[in-house]
């Protein structure tokens, strides 16, 4: 696996072929991460999300089980730097974000990570890490995945 430069540089293209190797992508995006990065993932169900989110979570020291917070919206993990791990698919409206208190945790002491960031793009922070995935399961790869990242 090719390592992360750092994500100032041009947008970074990773071809992921399991699991871990996702999850190794995203350890490797942690080590450049510090309290106040906003990461947004961006991709179909089933793209790599979650799982890239656990190897960013690995990276950060954090042990607990890193899973989507599909019905609870967020997840709070402790570590090396906390991670406050959103998923916004089930949102009601995209003001919702500031009825979770979000703008707190977008300026606070930790790194937010949010699944489905398109439910309520404008109200994300305009600085922010962008990583965008992309199955190759329609082109019979069900392992293989593009991963991009790109700090806005």
């Amino acid at each position: 696996m090719p390592s992360l430069r750092n994500p100032d540089a041009e947008p970074q293209l990773f071809v992921t072929k399991s699991t871990q190797e996702t999850e190794d992508v995203g350890a490797g995006l942690s080590r450049h991460l510090v309290p106040g990065n906003v990461v947004i993932l961006q991709g179909e169900l089933g793209s790599g999300k979650t799982t890239f989110a656990r190897g960013l979570c690995r990276g950060l020291a954090i042990e607990d089980d890193v899973s989507s917070p599909t019905f609870t919206l967020v997840n709070e993990y402790s570590g090396r730097i906390p991670v406050y791990h959103f998923d916004f698919y089930r949102l009601a409206s995209p003001d919702e974000v500031w009825t979770l208190g979000c703008e707190e945790y977008f300026q606070g002491d930790g790194i937010c990570v949010i699944e489905w960031p398109e439910r309520a793009s404008e109200h994300l922070p305009e600085h922010r890490i962008e990583i965008r995935f992309r199955s190759k399961f329609d082109q019979g790869q069900p392992d293989e995945r593009e991963v991009v990242i790109q700090r806005i």
